[in-house]
């Protein structure tokens, strides 16, 4: 056992669990679970199982749950957010009204054909929140006629009271902010959704979290430094296993989506180079895809699509093909433990640990972040002062259309990035 094991089982047991109430237990687990859960390579969408805790070591919950607030681990993972897969071939949503059932119904079948990052559990995680708050607003109100107001804009003042009094009863039942807040996020995805296709005419919830005193715990989660990517380019020694580095520090990919890669997803020629998706995990667009766009790294990129293309054995179109795998490509926790090889013998450690995918994602905001920092700073202080203006920002958002301020960040952006990979 290696002495950061040791640090660690020492932490874990040193957690007094017979104390926690159970809104410290849900507390807890915002703050310290599950950042744990995510450091280790689980997607936060999906319920985790008492092994995923025991991996971590929190393993003790569980006891806790039963013996002092009897409950099930899956009881109260419910009271933070999750839900386990539902089992039966029809789902009950637990009201009556046509036209939202039948809207429910199409949105919860486009999360399952066109997001296909999407996990069969985190789908039914959604359909789970959005069935607990139509139930409310129905127990609210007398009825959950709430899709048919929404495409009423005479009423859309008072769809905003009917939404805020459903949240004032979400907010008394559940225990931590975060699942507030979680909750709120997969209704106002689904209004999103039917604003997107025309269906509503404006999304009642949209401000609903200035209400509130909702907030997130603020996560210390380090990013790798551009001296880590470099260590990782240079330890690299594959053209794949560049392009992986590439697609997790350089644009930003989740794992997922980096074993998912396909070829037909790349556009590599013109001004802007791009990744195309049908859609995009957290991210509400207003057509049938969205891009990522290829700041950097474009010929590392077409280099691999090149070498895959000459293979004897023929190529399916995957940027990270599997001969072993149903779906053609890795795993995306292939993905994970091949990057934390590569971290091994990189030699790159964050606070004395091996870093997951996760920490080259954060790598990328974290330096998008300060690109647009330095941008304001040292490239536009200038223009402002000429105007009288002491904030930056206001001449980059008035006075630049949003392709120049486009164009002008991904400039700044592309010589940090060429920094970090030494070239």
């Amino acid at each position: 056992m290696t002495e950061t094991e040791t640090e660690f089982e020492s932490e874990t047991d040193r957690i007094r669990w017979s104390h926690m109430s159970l809104a410290d237990l849900e507390t807890f687990w915002n703050a310290r679970i599950e950042p744990a859960l995510r450091d280790a390579g689980h997607d936060l969408e999906d319920r985790p199982t008492y092994q995923d805790l025991l991996e971590v070591g929190y393993g003790g919950i569980q006891y806790t749950l039963r013996e002092h607030h009897d409950l099930t681990l899956s009881a109260f993972c419910e009271r933070v957010g999750y839900v386990d897969a539902d089992d039966e071939s029809g789902y009950r949503w637990g009201i009556d009204d046509e036209a939202t059932l039948e809207e429910l119904e199409s949105y919860v079948d486009t999360l399952r054909r066109r997001r296909r990052e999407l996990s069969d559990a985190t789908v039914e995680t959604r359909r789970s929140r959005l069935a607990t708050y139509v139930r409310t607003y129905s127990r609210v109100h007398g009825d959950a006629a709430l899709v048919d107001r929404a495409d009423d804009p005479a009423l859309h003042a008072d769809e905003i009271r009917r939404a805020l009094a459903v949240f004032d009863e979400l907010d008394r039942d559940l225990e931590s902010d975060e699942s507030k807040l979680r909750y709120l996020e997969s209704v106002d995805q689904f209004y999103r959704h039917r604003m997107r296709r025309k269906t509503a005419a404006y999304n009642p919830v949209e401000s609903i979290d200035e209400e509130y005193g909702w907030q997130r715990k603020r996560r210390d989660n380090p990013p790798l430094s551009a001296s880590d990517v470099r260590a990782l380019n240079a330890a690299a020694g594959s053209l794949a296993e560049r392009v992986m580095v590439l697609a997790l520090c350089g644009w930003g990919l989740r794992r997922g989506e980096v074993a998912r890669l396909a070829h037909g997803q790349l556009a590599l020629e013109g001004d802007d180079p791009h990744i195309a998706f049908e859609d995009r995990k957290n991210v509400a667009v207003d057509d049938d895809q969205v891009t990522v766009p290829i700041i950097y790294g474009r010929e590392t990129i077409a280099d691999r699509v090149a070498q895959l293309g000459t293979r004897e054995d023929g190529w399916n179109g995957y940027v990270f093909p599997s001969s072993r795998s149903a779906t053609g490509h890795v795993t995306p926790k292939t993905i994970a433990a091949r990057f934390e090889r590569l971290a091994e013998r990189a030699d790159v450690t964050v606070r004395g640990e091996t870093p997951t995918p996760q920490y080259g994602r954060r790598f990328w905001y974290t330096t998008y972040r300060t690109a647009i920092r330095e941008l304001l700073e040292n490239e536009l202080q200038f223009i402002a002062d000429e105007q009288g203006s002491s904030d930056p920002m206001v001449v980059f958002r008035n006075y630049f259309s949003e392709d120049e301020r486009r164009r002008l960040a991904r400039d700044v952006m592309r010589d940090r990035l060429a920094d970090a990979f030494d070239e």
